[in-house]
């Protein structure tokens, strides 16, 4: 038997300050501004409406009177985007994306450490040989938890951890850790997989060909979608579609391709019905571990926050092979700050604030009986 887990780490050391703040509605405009100001200055000709909106956009990130505001920073590394003049304001100099090289990169913060141990705890607890991790910052930093905060917590440190870097500027990336009896044989990255010339993955789809004792193979699929939380949500929507499309796809071939044990697994940023999910959850045979007859669960159905069903976002999906082999499976809470209160469900008692959380996600297992 093997146990395969998810879990939405939500950074383990450090995290965008406007990410970090609590904040949803600022931060999630931070966000937006962000991700929209870098793709204009990416225009080869800034026409006056382009200008218009970078000077806007400069000003409400608070860098109308210097390069480094209260969550985002302006790199002008060669040539200049814009003049302050002394009587004030911002003048765009650029003409395009030739007179100047730089961009905003977000500051970032030190994570609280007592969430940063819970973090730990609640991978101790849910005890699992193959854990996908979602919003871990770089492999570095995966590699320090692992070797440094889980035995400080009484857990047990994992053999082997993995993370390629992915196309989110903010550093929220998605990794794998698998402890014996499971080794990692082959890994294979879509970071660069396109559609009409634009990335498909906001972070990545790594493949993770697994081997387990006694020769048994498992292929896992890491994935994070694109969030609902900033941009226009029909554009959000069709990046998810897109995401949710070329996964089955690559699961469709791997299956044909021979493969029976495949797992998809991360936070999907939607729900079971979505239509942007359909490609995936509606048009292949995977089956999500919520739906098999040994998953536990509780009285909740969704996975972030205060697990309504409109907050089932989090994943495990299974070919039918897997999904033939589940002896148990469950969702686990207790890393979560559930209500006002913290009050919904048991929770660590080193958890005494929100801040203090390990996760605004509660992790998911499922158990396998593979030899």
């Amino acid at each position: 038997m093997i146990r395969v887990a998810v879990f939405n780490v939500e950074n383990l050391f450090d995290r965008a300050r406007a990410i970090n703040t609590g904040n949803g509605t600022n931060g999630g405009r931070v966000l937006e501004l962000f991700e929209s100001l870098n793709r204009t200055f990416q225009k080869l000709v800034y026409t006056e409406a382009d200008k218009n909106s970078i000077r806007n956009g400069l000003v409400e990130l608070g860098l109308e009177r210097s390069d480094t505001g209260p969550s985002v920073e302006l790199r002008q590394n060669r040539g200049r985007l814009v003049r302050r003049p002394q009587q004030g304001g911002l003048e765009i100099m650029a003409k395009g994306r030739h007179d100047w090289i730089g961009w905003l990169e977000l500051q970032r913060e030190a994570v609280d450490e007592t969430a940063t141990r819970n973090t730990a705890r609640v991978i101790r607890d849910i005890a699992a040989h193959v854990l996908g991790v979602v919003e871990a910052e770089h492999r570095i930093s995966l590699k320090r938890f692992n070797e440094n905060v889980l035995p400080a917590v009484d857990g047990s440190s994992y053999e082997e951890v993995m993370l390629i870097d992915g196309n989110d500027d903010r550093g929220i990336d998605v990794g794998l850790l698998v402890r014996p009896p499971v080794t990692i044989a082959r890994m294979r990255s879509h970071v660069d997989d396109r559609y009409n010339g634009q990335r498909i993955f906001s972070r990545d789809c790594p493949e993770y060909e697994l081997v387990i004792d006694g020769g048994a193979t498992v292929l896992v699929l890491v994935n994070h979608f694109k969030s609902k939380g900033y941009g226009m949500p029909a554009e959000s929507n069709a990046r998810r579609r897109q995401q949710a499309r070329r996964v089955a796809e690559v699961y469709t071939a791997r299956r044909s391709a021979g493969v029976d044990n495949i797992v998809v697994l991360g936070d999907l940023n939607d729900t079971p019905d979505s239509d942007p999910l359909s490609p995936l959850l509606a048009n292949t045979d995977l089956r999500d571990i919520s739906t098999h007859p040994r998953f536990i669960g509780d009285s909740r159905p969704g996975t972030y926050r205060n697990g309504t069903a409109s907050d089932k976002i989090d994943y495990i999906l299974l070919s039918p092979s897997l999904f033939a082999r589940v002896s148990s499976a469950n969702v686990f809470r207790k890393g979560v700050w559930g209500g006002p209160h913290g009050t919904l469900w048991p929770i660590y008692p080193e958890m005494t604030v929100r801040q203090e959380a390990a996760s605004d996600h509660a992790a998911l297992w499922v158990d396998l009986n593979i030899v």
